[in-house]
């Protein structure tokens, strides 16, 4: 019970340096960026509808593309059809990125906001036609 001080000043400098990062960004959070819809294909259309509404395609797009994969390429089936009753053909690259052509604007503007690295990319080619 000798080093009470020594314990004391270590476990202070230990939530220093624990708690420094928390405290240094406390307030300075990026703001959410806001996906540019922007492109030729969007601009031409009469009716801006993606292929369900823009919050349920906020949340749960991922879900939803990783559904349509498996559709396509494990059930076979192409076809989607939206709550609305009307038909979609199941195709990233022809469906998603006909419109949505502004891959740095769209898709990696909020990928990188949210720190996540999706794998379509693994083998889907990019709008520019690289693959990545």
């Amino acid at each position: 019970m000798y080093d009470r001080g020594k314990v004391i000043a270590g476990l202070v400098i230990f939530s220093i340096i624990f708690l420094f990062p928390f405290l240094y960004n406390h307030g300075s959070a990026s703001p959410q960026p806001k996906p540019s819809l922007d492109t030729p294909a969007i601009k031409a259309l009469s009716q801006k509808k993606c292929v369900e509404d823009k919050q349920f395609m906020i949340t749960t797009h991922m879900q939803f593309l990783n559904d349509w994969r498996d559709q396509a390429l494990r059930d076979g089936n192409r076809w989607y059809v939206n709550k609305e009753g009307k038909k979609v053909w199941i195709s990233l690259q022809n469906t998603c990125l006909k419109c949505h052509s502004n891959k740095k604007e769209f898709c990696d503007k909020c990928h990188n906001y949210a720190a996540v690295d999706p794998y379509c990319w693994d083998c889907h080619y990019d709008p520019n036609g690289s693959k990545l």
